[in-house]
């Protein structure tokens, strides 16, 4: 349907783009019409004049072949009784010339359609023909304007005694021109007709395509169109029925990586080469379908929506949610926290409670070896953190996965091997990657008989290696590889957020970095999760 506000705004313009295209396309219709008339006339007049000039030149040949035209020149002289006349009258009438003149070598006339012009010089030189050369021209002589036919007249043993000289008046030639133009303009209207209507049909196919909007209208919705897609905070694909790239906006290109080519531009490539093999390329293409469709593209984690057109193509959207998924995941953090503070406080009530006891009881020493118990717990467990990683986000972070591992009744210990310098490049990543797998492993830990989850940070020199190892159930060796793909999860999604997207981070993480993340089995069971980050520490 048209567009109403569009309508009020600019459809008052005089023509709209059909009506310019239609006329457009009369205009040329009409063009080439004369144009082909005129390439037409012009060299038919020429084939006319040249078509007299043959003609009056073979009947000069067929009047000069005669014998008696030849002995009648040599035995009678210049007299309207002559034979010569006769003959030459006898042939003018026969064939329709205008006229037919016999001269001497003297280029007196021997006969003539005017009887009193017999004996008198001709009006044209007459040297081409009696010299014995043929001779066709289009010229004006007493008669007027003519098409001529010049031969010489040979005696019958040889010699020239003369030449024959044929006109046809040019008003015929001139006649057949004129007569062959109304044909002419009638099959040159009916191609203009023919064209006018293609014209129209084509301009109604247009108008309905264009939904009658004027070339400004087309011209303004196509600049708005430009400037809203590369200003919205929305990235936008356009893809062709092939599965190339038609349209990225500015954010599209910058939440998938995207570069130009050598030639400066996305569209026409394949979205395969443009993107790589991945669940990225698959959602945009269709393999994959469903609304709101998760996708980890290099660091980003993006939301993508795939809507057909019309021509097979499809246009889609993409929207960013790292930040929304840093969010959750923190939110799940602070939830887990909240929990644990929770059951501490219980505790801690507990634990007061049996404070008072021993105090009111009088049992002074037995209150104090229990204070002292109980703190020493978790000074001796944020100690021994900080003391074999000494970086202060992963060991802050260490401690309070400790102290949620411990309100689950899961014991979190460090391998013995665990020593990590405050000399990380980038703690934040290193955070997320060791946040996700102790996550992991505690949610995996919690149904074992002996739930345990272990952890082990140690450097290799300007390397990071990170392995957390949990007592259950494992990951089956075929699903190894699945287990990082974005959207593969064994838990029920939460309310707030998409399940499947933990490891896919670590690897896209890991990966960025130049390092691996791969899944394996722990020496006692349960699942192994090692992460290896080259150039990780300064």
């Amino acid at each position: 349907m048209p567009f109403p506000h569009m309508s009020a705004r600019r459809l008052g313009l005089p023509r709209r783009a059909v009506s310019q295209i239609l006329l457009t396309q009369l205009a040329i219709a009409a063009g080439v019409v004369v144009l082909a008339t005129g390439l037409f006339l012009a060299p038919l007049s020429s084939q006319l004049d040249d078509q007299a000039m043959r003609r009056a030149l073979a009947i000069a040949q067929s009047t000069a072949a005669d014998p008696s035209m030849a002995a009648g020149l040599l035995d009678s002289g210049a007299s309207p009784d002559s034979p010569v006349q006769a003959s030459a009258e006898r042939i003018r009438r026969a064939t329709g010339a205008e006229y037919v003149v016999v001269l001497d070598l003297d280029g007196i006339r021997r006969s003539h359609p005017s009887p009193d012009r017999i004996g008198l010089p001709v009006s044209t030189d007459p040297s081409d023909a009696l010299a014995g050369r043929e001779v066709m021209e289009i010229d004006d002589g007493t008669l007027g304007r003519s098409a001529r036919g010049k031969v010489p007249l040979v005696a019958a043993d040889g010699e020239i005694v003369g030449a024959v000289s044929v006109g046809i008046a040019y008003d015929s030639v001139r006649d057949r021109l004129l007569g062959a133009i109304p044909g002419l303009l009638a099959y040159a209207g009916g191609a203009l007709a023919a064209g006018a209507l293609a014209a129209y049909l084509l301009s109604r196919r247009i108008q309905r395509q264009t939904r009658d909007l004027a070339f400004s209208d087309i011209a303004g919705l196509l600049a708005e169109r430009e400037a809203m897609l590369h200003s919205i905070r929305e990235g936008v694909i356009a893809l062709a029925p092939d599965g190339r790239v038609r349209l990225v906006n500015d954010e599209a290109a910058r939440l998938l990586g995207l570069t130009p080519d050598a030639t400066g531009t996305l569209a026409g490539r394949p979205l395969e080469d443009v993107l790589g093999a991945g669940r990225t390329a698959d959602v945009l293409s269709g393999r994959v379908t469903g609304r709101d469709l998760l996708t980890v593209q290099g660091p980003r984690v993006l939301v993508a929506n795939r809507m057909p057109t019309e021509d097979g193509g499809a246009v889609a959207t993409l929207r960013d949610r790292t930040e929304l998924e840093h969010l959750s995941r923190e939110l799940d953090s602070t939830r887990g926290l909240i929990d644990a503070l929770r059951a501490q406080d219980h505790e801690h009530a507990n634990r007061l409670h049996t404070l008072l006891g021993l105090l009111e009881l009088g049992l002074h020493e037995e209150a104090v070896e229990f204070v002292t118990e109980v703190v020493g717990v978790h000074r001796t467990t944020a100690e021994q953190v900080t003391e074999r990683v000494h970086d202060p986000l992963l060991a802050a972070l260490l401690v309070g996965k400790a102290t949620v591992a411990a309100e689950r009744g899961i014991p979190l210990r460090l391998a013995a091997a665990t020593l990590l310098p405050d000399r990380l490049v980038d703690p934040g990543g290193l955070v997320t990657i060791l946040g996700n797998l102790v996550d992991n492993a505690l949610d995996a830990a919690a149904g074992a008989a002996a739930p345990l989850v272990e952890v082990e940070l140690r450097a290799e020199g300007r390397t990071a290696v990170l392995r957390v190892r949990d007592s259950g159930p494992g990951v089956p060796a075929a699903r190894r590889e699945e287990i990082f793909t974005e959207g593969w999860s064994t838990k029920r999604p939460r309310a707030h957020r998409e399940r499947g997207l933990g490891l896919a981070l670590v690897r896209r993480l890991a990966e960025r970095q130049g390092g691996s993340a791969r899944a394996g089995e722990a020496a006692d069971g349960g699942a192994e999760f090692s992460v290896v980050l080259p150039e990780a520490l300064r």
